[in-house]
């Protein structure tokens, strides 16, 4: 062999590592993992703003409805920067000693998150980011108790506390590596526990420990713009696909299946909700079929990673008539003034759904999608973590949310003047109107 063909087979084997090792530093993030998880954040976000914001604003009076798009916005605003400084940390890095609990403050200010940081295969930015929609949601579902009589001031400083104190931890528990339930073996694909028992929970405190609307049980308080209403749920159903689909984190089979899942229990919670209105009332509503569709959704969330087409069908027909039952006991039978349904839609359909998970991951039952039980479980044992994680869950969100409640009420008072919440809170708390007749 010449000088000059060593030379060349020198530089070729050369190139060949170069671009083998560049090819392997480029399949760490995956770039359709990467693009399905920032479609998945824009449509998590989509939720609140402005499907959630729609949602509720409809579902009040007119004199309220800029109080509760103003809600979901600044909520929106001071989460995201919340998370910024400290949240994501504490969510997601390690807490060392009290790691079973809580994380560390290594993150804080998203420190060490890199274009080059990696979380899975996809860029630790964008996973950063992708909680970030979570954390914005939970707490603007709990706006919904105590709509029309809260104070704007202690709204927002109960909910920066609240993200602290409840929402974090609760997170770390259950998503983060080496957090006591995520050992345990928990299944909570999308915010069973994280989501929708800890905003479900917190909202029938807030309702307790605030009370009724002057006129909760005197006058009838219809919404004020149900077309508002349906709207905002279509953005709801439609966002979903990413709360669920995109925690998966990766463009999978399990991401289409938590998408199939998703919408099969959305449709048969609205049906049947709606069904169960037709035969009490010979009618069904608007307002039924959207709420069922709402419970629907949130009943499957946890579930959505491990069950199928069928499990999804029972998860979602079951949330229609529970959540629909605990709506009537909530609301008529014990009189509590959670105004816009957050407990007996989130909160009952986040345990409901909890539950089911634990039933229907099963393989034996031919209704799952393929991950089945954590490592070692079976049907009972699986139940058995599940039904710690709803109480553990729901007795810790209980506790704190009322010491915040308590201590917010010392600091700046929870509720408006009587004749405040008569004027309405638009003019009160923000002196505009939301319509200009």
């Amino acid at each position: 062999m010449t000088k000059n063909h060593k030379l060349s087979a020198i530089s070729l084997i050369f190139l060949l590592f170069f671009f083998a090792g560049d090819s392997m530093a480029a399949d760490t993030i995956n770039g359709a993992d990467t693009a399905w998880v920032m479609i998945s954040t824009a449509l998590v976000l989509f939720m609140t703003l402005p499907g959630l914001a729609l949602f509720y604003g409809g579902l009040v009076r007119t004199k309220n409805v800029l109080s509760i798009l103003m809600q979901c916005f600044a909520i929106t605003s001071i989460m995201s920067i919340l998370w910024l400084v400290a949240g994501y940390s504490l969510a997601f890095s390690d807490g060392g000693s009290m790691n079973a609990f809580i994380g560390g403050f290594d993150k804080v200010l998203f420190a060490g998150v890199m274009e080059s940081s990696v979380s899975g295969t996809i860029p630790e930015g964008l996973f950063a980011l992708f909680q970030m929609t979570f954390a914005i949601i939970t707490p603007a579902l709990i706006v919904g108790a105590f709509a029309e009589r809260a104070r704007f001031s202690a709204m927002m400083i109960f909910s920066a506390i609240w993200l602290f104190v409840v929402y974090v931890p609760v997170t770390h528990w259950v998503w983060a590596e080496g957090g006591w339930l995520f050992e345990m073996g928990l299944l909570d694909f999308a915010g069973g526990t994280v989501v929708h028992i800890t905003a479900g929970v917190a909202a029938i405190v807030s309702a307790l420990v605030i009370g009724k609307r002057k006129e909760f049980g005197v006058h009838m308080l219809p919404p004020h713009n149900l077309t508002m209403t349906v709207i905002g749920a279509g953005m709801l159903w439609v966002g979903w696909f990413g709360f669920n689909g995109g925690s998966a984190l990766a463009a999978d089979g399990n991401a289409a299946m938590a998408m199939l899942v998703t919408h099969i229990s959305a449709a048969a919670g609205a049906a049947m909700w709606a069904a169960i209105e037709w035969l009490r009332h010979g009618k069904p509503s608007v307002l039924g079929i959207v709420t069922g569709m709402v419970a629907g959704l949130g009943t499957i969330t946890p579930a959505s990673g491990f069950v199928g087409p069928a499990g999804a069908l029972i998860i979602g027909l079951s949330a229609g008539v529970v959540c629909y039952t605990a709506t009537q006991l909530i609301k008529v039978k014990f009189q509590l003034d959670d105004s816009l349904d957050v407990f007996p839609v989130h909160g009952v359909g986040g345990i409901l759904g909890t539950f089911l998970a634990g039933i229907f991951a099963s393989a034996g039952l031919g209704v799952f999608s393929g991950q089945g039980y954590a490592e070692g479980m079976n049907m009972i044992s699986q139940v058995q973590v599940q039904l710690i994680g709803i109480a553990a869950t729901f007795t810790y969100t209980a506790i704190m949310t009322y010491i915040i409640l308590k201590i917010v009420d010392k600091i700046v008072g929870l509720r408006v003047e009587s004749d405040e919440e008569t004027e309405g809170l638009d003019l009160v708390s923000h002196d505009e109107r939301g319509y200009d007749f």
